[in-house]
């Protein structure tokens, strides 16, 4: 596999618990019994890849976003500031500016239009980076600090990251947050390839209608999978028919798997079918993405 590019996959889902980090950290493991592989976890406000593996720590940081601090002594409150925010990060009552750095998106318009330089953009810790080395996997992790409203910065810098460092490694599995919200759309804007994890139930139905939609939107292609199959129904199935969206795999619904992944183990190992699927998925995206369709 190493004679193309490298090769971006996200596993997102229109909702949180159908699956994707079980998807995604089996997957990474199945890869790196063959090759090298980084596998990042996205979801920054509750990671939790990270409990099917043992690394050692390679590198630790604390990520900063850059927000407006007011200098009262340089300020004539000329009133440019809360005009040119469009995130109301930066307000003015009476004779004092305020600064919301929950609110602030960084793009530094308040400081930089500010004619008397009275708002210095300085760093604020948002979160905190790991890097663990497991053999041929790499695993990288981002925890958005308590009280920090904001993922898509921390998830952006990640990536950053990840390309910098790993750049070269022939397969990066992203493990997105759930949902169709920012932090997904950050997650998955650059991929390849994007699974989408479901489950064959009317409320995965529904979110996942909402998936496809995001990834239609940002223009990437996508396939499904199917996790718990053989509970609800097959409307999942009769609407990827409808909209021609090709399922990858159905892991089925059973209780083992529960019980492995309630005890932070991988389950592939002790379910062939689950390892042909594995290869399945794998394959199919090398073959999308070498195609040409990303």
């Amino acid at each position: 596999m190493t004679d193309r590019k490298p090769l971006k996959i996200a596993i997102a889902s229109g909702k949180g618990g159908t699956g994707k980090t079980t998807l995604s950290t089996n997957l990474a493991a199945y890869i790196a019994e063959q090759e090298e592989v980084v596998l990042v976890d996205l979801d920054v406000e509750e990671p939790n890849s990270g409990l099917f593996f043992k690394g050692e720590l390679i590198h630790e940081e604390a990520i900063f976003k850059m927000i407006p601090q007011w200098d009262e002594t340089k300020c004539t409150l000329c009133g440019i500031c809360p005009k040119v925010c469009n995130y109301h990060a930066v307000i003015q009552i009476g004779p004092t500016i305020l600064v919301f750095p929950e609110l602030c998106h960084s793009c530094y318009a308040c400081s930089d239009l500010c004619p008397t330089a009275a708002l210095p953009m300085i760093p604020k810790k948002t979160g905190t980076l790991r890097d663990f080395g497991i053999g041929n996997l790499h695993f990288v992790e981002s925890l958005l600090d308590i009280g920090e409203a904001q993922a898509v910065p921390l998830i952006s810098k990640t990536k950053k990251y990840v390309a910098a460092n790993y750049g070269n490694v022939s397969i990066t599995i992203f493990d997105s947050p759930p949902g169709t919200s920012c932090p997904v759309m950050e997650a998955t804007k650059h991929a390849d390839f994007v699974i989408l994890v479901t489950e064959p139930t009317p409320f995965g139905l529904h979110d996942l209608s909402l998936a496809v939609e995001t990834m239609r939107a940002l223009a990437r292609p996508f396939g499904v999978v199917i996790n718990r199959y053989g509970i609800g129904n097959d409307e999942v199935i009769m609407y990827c028919r409808e909209e021609n969206i090709p399922v990858l795999a159905k892991i089925p619904n059973n209780r083992k798997i529960a019980e492995l992944y309630s005890s932070g183990k991988l389950m592939y190992r002790d379910f062939p079918e689950v390892e042909n699927s594995l290869s399945d998925i794998l394959e199919y995206c090398v073959k999308e993405v070498k195609g040409g369709i990303a």
